[in-house]
């Protein structure tokens, strides 16, 4: 029998990257690297998370998907080879990240590249930090592409000033980028395919000018996507709990849970979610299954548990994900 599971994370060296995710959550992060990504629940080839404890500890998430693959997804669809549906991270942007697109599933598979459609949540935030989504209103294609040509590409990018606590819907096809000063938490389809536009003139970590895919980009951009705005619903009161709505996709549906210390919530019965802690301490119980999570944590609930719950062990603030 599955119990709720916790992973080793996946650190990657990013050069926009930084050391933040020691400060604020802890990580024990390899020494002297800029670290701009944790991958926490991962089953990318080559990158698939190990299972921290409990009975399966050290086995991974891909075995589980070999073995278990009933018990942990129930009703929710894997990915392309049997993988597990999403991919979950923490980022963290020192400096601005390309900007960049993903495939819609319409095209992908002809571009060599897989759909990719995620949402941002803002878990803290430099004073002036700032996303860039979708196009200003009034941007063409063609205007798109000189602009691409005359190295002006960003000025078509719309900008969106964030804040902690704030959240972004990024179906594929919408261009974007992470400014930098931002720590974000990403819930994604389990996809790896990303197309640069523009890399703000730097080099990688190699010392060479990354990789652009301006005809892939151009290919998957939707130049009808002016100026979207980030999540606007708001908190609502259920018990002790607040809940809020924040993504209802077909891949996906994720809410925001603010519990008091104390305070309990169940989880749906019989479907594959994620809890992921963003802020304070909150546990996850299932049945003789425990597990206490403080921010930075993330907890696999499988499907077959019928009965699981949230506690608050302090005021805390967590995203509930789940798969479809």
């Amino acid at each position: 029998m599955l119990q709720p599971l916790t992973f080793q994370p996946i650190f990657k060296e990013r050069v926009w990257g930084g050391r933040e995710l020691a400060r604020l959550y802890g990580k024990k992060l390899p020494p002297g690297g800029r670290i701009g990504e944790s991958w926490e629940i991962s089953d990318r080839p080559g990158d698939e998370s190990v299972i921290a404890d409990g009975t399966f500890a050290g086995k991974t998430l891909h075995w589980l998907m070999e073995h278990h693959p009933g018990e942990l997804l129930g009703d929710a669809k894997p990915a392309n080879g049997n993988r597990f549906p999403l991919l979950i991270k923490i980022l963290d942007a020192r400096e601005k990240l390309s900007l960049q697109v993903h495939p819609p599933a319409g095209s992908a598979a002809e571009l060599g590249g897989e759909p990719k459609t995620e949402m941002w949540f803002i878990a803290d935030a430099a004073p002036g930090a700032e996303l860039f989504v979708g196009l200003k209103r009034g941007v063409t294609r063609a205007i798109f592409e000189k602009k691409i040509r005359d190295g002006g590409v960003a000025d078509c990018f719309h900008r969106v000033p964030v804040r902690a606590g704030d959240a972004m819907f990024l179906p594929s096809g919408r261009v974007h980028a992470i400014g930098g000063g931002l720590v974000i938490f990403e819930i994604q389809q389990n996809s790896d395919t990303t197309y640069r536009v523009f890399d703000w003139n730097r080099v990688g970590l190699d010392g060479k000018p990354r990789a652009l895919h301006v005809a892939q980009s151009l290919a998957s951009i939707d130049f009808h996507d002016f100026e979207p705005a980030p999540v606007e619903t708001g908190f609502v009161a259920d018990g002790k709990i607040q809940k809020r709505p924040l993504v209802n996709d077909a891949l996906f549906n994720v809410e925001a849970w603010t519990l008091p210390s104390g305070a309990g919530a169940s989880l749906k019965p019989n479907r594959l979610q994620i809890v992921a802690v963003t802020r304070g301490l909150a546990g996850v119980r299932s049945g003789p299954g425990s597990v206490d999570l403080s921010a930075g944590q993330f907890c696999l609930v499988p499907a077959a548990l019928e009965r699981s719950e949230i506690l608050g062990k302090s005021d805390a603030t967590v995203l509930r994900v789940e798969a479809n």
